[in-house]
């Protein structure tokens, strides 16, 4: 016989397992009454769910490896991948791995929608004119700042259904929860004061479990609002750092025109878009919680104290809040103001390091440490200075600001706590408690009034800090200010130059200015057309600028290579820099293709541009390797235009295409060169501007170099002083002619009037080294008579010291008549090598390229 358990069950037990028995034999009695087709068809069901299931798992495991190998692939090679509506996914490393991030550019539509509030905005926001940025408007808290920070809302938060407006209402949520937990904790508060002081030690203990209890969710609470606070920073900073980056490089060439056409940022945008908008992006989401929540304080705190209290408590709590931030109001200083002047400053001096940096190399060599020291002295010193002066004014306005705030309110806050004691009639609940607990047990009325003074003292501590807290508010609203001032004229600046928004109202355009561009560029064109086009260095806005050549006119079609010489300083990189759309068209028409790189027109600067990157980045730049791959090319068609560069040994060098260096500081001033021939090679463009292109590069290489791109159908562009270039063209773009410099000419290389100036070159040249001894006889001549002088009327010849007739005279007068002789015989060569040149060139051309017929290529 089974002994039967003596363990005893709990209640809980008890009923899970009767819970358990009845449905289980509920379940048992439901599939005894199934058929078996039922009973199959529920098992096929069962089955069919599981290998699903483990197969979706599998399909799941297997997408989510392909897409971790392929971040690491994209990783390896700096690369990204194109979606269908336009964005791109690129992934970023993250711990081990990778994160995928989609980008998504701005549509145009949004940024013509988001010009009339940047450019035309309303004068009632005292935004000068409607001209934007407005000098004469001064950061601060007034309508111009309302209207910038709804401006730049309306890029955070584009859409009530957005990420950002999320965040907003989750953070509003958990600040709404902190208030209701300062309500209960004011509470239990004076519950626990009132039942130790009653000796009760099970309600007290009871209440200290309730206390760590409702701590412990109001810490989480707390943690979660900072971590809320963070992520709408960073959300807003997302928002705004794409959408300045969509506005800021994009096919209209702002970043270029920012700085060197507009000016109205000053010396850089880096400034505005690393430190000015981190910091309006913080202060923006802590406004929130500074300003939101404890507007939500003083109103939930007031209702409790005015039932507390009653209404001349209110009265008073209202008539403080006013005159506090009167006081507070008038004796604030401009921080606005001042922290706009330090954020331009900081800027300053932060391109005064970049700059230098920039500039090592050159600086080095020139000794110039001492000097550059001098200016980032001076720089740091004036901002130290302005810094400095923030400081004293803080340091006044703080010790107004906490006495009001912390010591005289805490006063009156006494204050009025006693109102339901010594004026019970007009006390509020409080009043009516004291007044029907006059005739109670002399201790009980005691503890009740310790409860409700300690939780009028808690709710006045509350209400204390959340009016402080907007009392400071008006100092981060002033800096807030000055932060949207900077952020508002970076966007609005760039909104204008995207726009080509520059007018002037109520007076003249001033000649050659932004607002006097009347030039028309077609880009479509096969070849490189001007015509009456005016060649001007443009000046910063609003100021004009400065007229290089008076009018240009010339066609270059397929195949008719041109060359652009003149004197240093006379426009010739001007001339690209036109045609590129870099400089603005004031007169006349340009004519370009259409595409940069291939199949298209390319230009090559002076200094050659070398990204971050692998090598292979350097060579099919401004392509990525998603663009190479959706060209059909790979690293075999690289390697061919290293090779072509001469400069096939890279590869092997360097260690591999996947190779990421400071490749500026790696290669040499021609490996670089020859680099950007390489990129040339890889885009195979049909025109190339190549400014200076192969300064730093040898004459048979350099040889090479252009025969290559000839080969390839490359119509170039050459901008140079070398007279060796003109062997490798068709034409030559003369500057710098006339009594002032302003006439040019183009001239066809190896044509009979060239060779006829050459000759005549020549013959000057050897008459004047014909000259040369009757230049040293008239030398000796006039030597002697400086050693005559006249005394008391008579000519005597005095001999020169010693010290003077000595070796070193006789070798100094020889080695000027040898120098001046040599100079008179290099110019006597050069000439004569380029009578040469032009005669190998005339054995190569055609009869029609001799004769000059109407098929020529340009046209003047």
């Amino acid at each position: 016989m089974a002994v039967q358990s003596t363990l005893r069950h709990s209640a809980a037990e008890e009923a899970i397992a009767t819970f358990v028995e009845k449905y289980g034999e509920l379940i048992r009695t439901k599939l005894r009454s199934t058929s078996k087709t039922t009973r199959l068809l529920c098992t096929l069901a069962l089955a069919t769910s599981i290998i699903l299931a483990g197969e979706g798992t599998r399909r799941k495991w297997k997408r989510k490896r392909e897409e971790r190998e392929t971040g690491r692939k994209l990783v390896r090679t700096n690369s990204w991948l194109h979606n269908k509506d336009g964005s791109r996914t690129i992934y970023v490393p993250y711990k081990d791995g990778t994160s995928k991030v989609v980008i998504s550019s701005t549509k145009p539509l949004t940024f013509e929608a988001h010009r009339r509030l940047f450019l035309n905005p309303p004068r009632v926001s005292g935004l000068g004119d409607g001209h934007v940025p407005a000098a004469q408007t001064k950061p601060g808290l007034n309508l111009a700042f309302l209207h910038q920070f709804l401006s730049l809302m309306s890029i955070m938060i584009p859409r009530w259904t957005s990420k950002e407006a999320g965040l907003l209402v989750s953070h509003g949520a958990f600040l709404m929860l902190r208030t209701y937990l300062s309500l209960v904790v004011a509470r239990l508060d004076g519950e626990i004061v009132r039942d130790l002081v009653a000796g009760n030690g099970k309600a007290f203990l009871l209440g200290l479990a309730k206390w760590c209890g409702l701590g412990g969710f109001a810490s989480y609470t707390n943690a979660m609002i900072k971590y809320l606070e963070s992520k709408i920073s960073i959300a807003f900073r997302t928002r705004l750092t794409r959408y300045i980056h969509d506005l800021y490089l994009n096919d209209n060439l702002n970043y270029y025109k920012l700085h060197n056409l507009d000016g109205g940022v000053g010396q850089g945008a880096d400034q505005f878009i690393t430190q000015d908008l981190t910091q309006f992006c913080a202060a923006a989401a802590n406004l929130y919680s500074s300003l939101g929540k404890p507007f939500v304080d003083i109103c939930v705190f007031n209702y409790q104290l005015y039932r507390s209290l009653g209404p001349l408590a209110l009265t008073g709590l209202l008539s403080n809040y006013f005159l506090t931030a009167s006081i507070l109001r008038k004796l604030s200083p401009p921080f606005g103001k001042l922290k706009a002047v330090e954020g331009r400053k900081e800027g300053d001096f932060r391109s005064l390091h970049a700059r230098l940096i920039a500039n090592a190399e050159e600086v080095a060599f020139y000794g110039g440490a001492e000097m550059e020291k001098t200016f980032l002295n001076k720089e740091f010193k004036s901002l130290k200075n302005w810094m400095e002066g923030i400081y004293m004014l803080k340091i006044r306005y703080n010790i107004l600001e906490d006495f009001i705030l912390k010591y005289s309110w805490s006063a009156y806050g006494y204050l009025l706590s006693s109102l339901p004691v010594f004026l019970p009639a007009w006390g509020g609940l409080g009043g009516a408690t004291e007044v029907a607990g006059a005739t109670a047990v002399k201790g009980g009325r005691e503890r009740e009034r310790m409860k409700d003074f300690i939780t009028n003292k808690r709710l006045m501590l509350s209400l204390a800090d959340a009016g402080g807290r907007m009392m400071y508010s008006i100092k981060d609203l002033s800096e807030l200010a000055g932060y949207t001032s900077r952020v508002y004229t970076l966007i609005s600046t760039l909104h204008r130059a995207h726009a080509n928004a520059y007018y002037v109202r109520g007076r003249e355009n001033e000649l050659y200015s932004l607002s006097d561009v009347q030039g028309t560029i077609q880009k479509g064109f096969d070849g490189v057309r001007l015509e009456n086009v005016p060649i001007v260095a443009p000046g910063l806005w609003p100021q004009g600028g400065e007229e290089l050549l008076e009018s240009l006119s010339l066609i270059v079609r397929r195949g008719d290579h041109l060359l652009i010489s003149g004197p240093n300083g006379i426009g010739k990189s001007a001339i690209a820099r036109v045609i590129a759309g870099l400089w603005p068209v004031y007169r006349g028409l340009v004519s370009r293709p259409k595409n940069n790189g291939e199949d298209g027109i390319m230009f090559l600067p002076q200094r050659p541009y070398l990204s971050i990157g692998t090598l292979r980045d350097q060579v099919i730049y401004p392509d990525g390797e998603a663009d190479m791959r959706e060209k059909r090319k790979n690293e075999y068609d690289l390697k061919r235009a290293l090779e072509q560069a001469k400069l096939g040994y890279l590869p092997d060098r360097e260690g591999g295409w996947d190779t990421r260096k400071e490749w500026k500081d790696v290669l040499s001033g021609g490996e670089k060169q020859r680099l950007a021939i390489a990129r040339l090679l890889y885009h195979e463009p049909q025109y190339a501007f190549i400014d200076e292109g192969t300064s730093a590069v040898s004459s048979d290489v350099e040889g090479l170099l252009y025969e290559t791109c000839k080969e390839k159908g490359i119509t170039l562009i050459t901008i140079s002083t070398r007279a060796s270039l003109k062997k490798y063209h068709t034409y030559n773009l003369v500057l710098g002619l006339g009594e002032r410099g302003d006439e040019w000419e183009v001239q066809r290389i190896g044509t009979e009037s060239e060779k006829m100036a050459v000759e005549k070159e020549l013959h000057d040249l050897r008459e004047r080294l014909a000259q040369v001894e009757k230049w040293k006889k008239r030398r000796e001549e006039i030597e002697t008579e400086l050693n005559k002088v006249w005394v008391g009327g008579q000519e005597e010849e005095l001999g020169a010291p010693a010290y003077v007739v000595g070796e070193e005279q006789q070798k100094e007068e020889e080695q000027d008549r040898q120098t001046e002789a040599e100079e008179t015989q290099d110019e006597y060569q050069e000439a004569q090598s380029r009578v040469m040149s032009d005669d190998e060139g005339d054995e190569t051309e055609t009869e029609e390229q001799r004769t000059g017929t109407e098929g020529s290529g340009i046209v003047v």
